[in-house]
């Protein structure tokens, strides 16, 4: 599901939520997952809700699974659609189980979630969805572009609303 000015679909989150925010800061727009991550740190979330920066390694994204019922996680792409939209996809769409003879360097979230099925069997999380923002510009640099920082703003606010949070301020 693409989310523009659209908004996303209404459903209820439960409650025991890990939110994790991957991709690289030294990347401008790359890093969209962690920005995110401190946006809604600064906003505040409601009980039950975890966050974590899960940056570039993807095997630290297996273990901050942990025992969330649900599991959202955020990153960056390049699809080609405009800058700022925000995708939503079913975690099972876009899992991918650990290639043979993969490394950790290449070892990303999408392996992350094969694994963190496979390791944690009856306690991976119920429902996973991944949120995709399209970037701008993933050169070296510190610093999101104003498109990409905006798509964030409403994404942490369509979060927060469907965590039963406050929305943010800005």
């Amino acid at each position: 599901m693409v989310m523009g000015t659209v908004r996303l679909q209404k459903e209820e989150f439960c409650m025991n939520v890990m939110i994790i925010g991957c991709g690289n800061l030294l990347r401008s727009d790359d890093g969209a997952g962690p920005m995110l991550i401190r946006k809604l740190w600064e906003h505040g979330v409601p009980p039950g809700v975890r966050l974590a920066d899960g940056g570039t390694a993807g095997m630290d994204v297996a273990f901050q699974i942990g025992d969330a019922e649900e599991l959202i996680l955020v990153d960056a792409c390049k699809s080609g659609d405009e800058p700022g939209t925000i995708f939503e996809i079913p975690g099972e769409e876009v899992e991918t189980p650990p290639l043979k003879d993969v490394n950790l360097h290449d070892f990303r979230w999408d392996h992350a979630i094969a694994l963190g099925r496979w390791l944690l069997k009856s306690r991976f999380p119920k429902k996973v969805t991944v949120f995709l923002i399209e970037a701008e510009n993933i050169s070296y640099g510190f610093g999101l572009s104003r498109t990409v920082d905006n798509a964030l703003d409403r994404l942490a606010d369509e979060l927060l609303q469907r965590l039963g949070g406050k929305k943010s301020e800005a």
